[in-house]
């Protein structure tokens, strides 16, 4: 009977732990490697991709959801809204419309290193 309710214990923490790791805790915040795109194709969302609108490709949250983002280069940040998958390169967590690029000072350089959070889960 020890070893049933000690086997059982374990499992539950075992459980417990694949739980903590399987919830997409990260996906409400965190930091990588940014890009900007451009076009006029459409997005996963089925909408078209304008790059004057801030819009952004994350590769799991839900379209609709708005996301603060801050170039940590400079400090500078700006709300964006997912509307796209992407980005599929190693190291990168955001693509962002050249708009949204341009609000914290990436267009020149293609790429930043940002943090990201979500402010409004759609």
């Amino acid at each position: 009977m020890k070893k049933i309710a000690r086997s059982l214990a374990i499992a539950a923490t075992i459980s417990a732990s694949f739980a903590v790791v399987s919830t997409p805790a990260s996906a409400s915040a965190g930091c990588g490697g940014a890009s900007w795109y451009g076009g006029s194709s459409r997005t996963a969302s089925g909408e078209r991709m304008s790059s004057g609108n801030l819009t952004a490709a994350h590769r799991s949250l839900a379209f609709g959801t708005r996301l603060r983002v801050t170039n940590k280069h400079n400090g500078r940040s700006v709300v964006v809204r997912i509307n796209d998958r992407g980005p599929f390169i190693r190291g990168r967590v955001l693509d962002l419309s050249r708009a949204a690029a341009q609000n914290i000072g990436m267009v020149a350089s293609g790429t930043a290193s940002v943090c990201y959070e979500v402010i409004a889960s759609k």
